[in-house]
């Protein structure tokens, strides 16, 4: 098992943020992710750090799907693999309606094939190969118009850039299996597992791939105290966001994977709490375990436990937000989480 982290949406203290993933490339973390929601972009903070950092792959988690078109994320991909020494992951992820249609002004319609015709243009552009495609959403060129195919005028990419999948529904995750290298995974309890893989198997197996070659990447908040109720409590709001703020009444895929996993009441509960304004009693509401299955908390015997809950589940790569107030504070704690991982691993060797 590899160990991967997440550096936010707005980490805002740029060589503050470099100095962390140098620090974590130093302590053997395998990757680093950024995001985008309506803040900062994916992109650009991995081309900053593509710069101050050599060994560390480096993930967009993830490009919302539609807010570029298939060429430029293509572009784009070329660009960050040839900056970072082929270290760049593409991430894409399809987002919801309230940021694809409220942010961008773009109808949230066929987000599924939308992200399947993206994969497929993108694998065209960057094998170097002239982009001639009809899709249901995307042709290229234009019929009827002036434009005709055209082959990108970068270098050729020396290898396949990696796509990995945020994907949360069932038919997305079976999309996942079918065409993504690896898998970015949310609202996940490694108790529930099944309520993803499952679906990213039939998908890979409908594909003639081996699921076993897909990059299963989960994880949660990585926190060591003996005071176990405290670690609970400062994270039920951000677990009552999820679930009540992460979408609309009707679109909210995060929830939706909560409830497939067997928390249907919880899951509608707190998010009729959240859109109707009661959001302290909405955070109330959230159980306990609901925090402890989706994050790495309590003592080193704790975090241990969840560890190997995740590797025994089938996660291939723990992604892990280290608590701490400073620098110095999260790297402590990814390292002690880097040293678990090892010691794990090395049971099973």
């Amino acid at each position: 098992m590899r160990v991967s982290i997440s550096i936010g949406t707005a980490p805002n203290k740029w060589e503050e943020l470099a100095a962390y993933v140098a620090e974590a490339e130093k302590l053997g973390a395998w990757s680093a992710w950024s995001a985008e929601s309506w803040g900062y972009d994916a992109v650009t903070p991995l081309a900053y750090l593509a710069g101050k950092t050599s060994k560390i792959r480096l993930g967009s988690g993830i490009i919302q799907a539609g807010t570029r078109t298939p060429a430029l994320v293509a572009m784009t991909a070329m660009s960050l693999a040839s900056m970072s020494d082929n270290r760049f992951i593409l991430g894409l992820g399809m987002s919801g309606p309230q940021v694809i249609e409220g942010w961008h002004g773009i109808p949230f319609k066929r987000p599924l094939q939308r992200m399947r015709e993206i994969i497929e243009i993108v694998k065209i552009a960057t094998a170097g190969e002239k982009v001639s495609y009809k899709g249901k959403v995307y042709e290229l060129p234009l019929l009827g118009g002036e434009g005709k195919p055209l082959k990108s005028g970068a270098p050729e990419v020396s290898m396949p850039i990696p796509i990995y999948l945020a994907t949360l529904s069932p038919k997305s995750l079976q999309m996942t299996g079918e065409l993504a290298d690896g898998w970015l995974g949310t609202s996940f309890m490694p108790e529930h597992a099944s309520v993803f893989f499952e679906d990213i198997r039939r998908g890979a197996a409908r594909a003639g791939r081996r699921f076993e070659d897909i990059d299963l990447q989960a994880g949660g908040v990585a926190a060591f105290s003996d005071d176990l109720d405290g670690l609970i409590s400062r994270r039920k709001q951000g677990t009552a966001f999820t679930l009540g703020a992460m979408g609309s009444r009707e679109h909210n895929f995060y929830n939706a994977a909560f409830q497939r996993a067997g928390y249907e009441d919880v899951a509608r509960h707190v998010q009729a709490l959240w859109l109707d304004g009661k959001r302290d009693e909405a955070v109330a509401l959230v159980p306990d375990e609901l925090v402890i299955k989706t994050n790495l908390l309590g003592t080193e015997s704790m975090v241990r436990d969840r560890i190997r809950a995740y590797r025994d589940a089938g996660v291939t790569t723990l992604r892990v937000d280290p608590d701490g107030r400073t620098v110095d504070e999260r790297i402590e704690t990814l390292g002690r989480v880097i040293d678990l991982v090892k010691g794990i691993s090395e049971e099973t060797a």
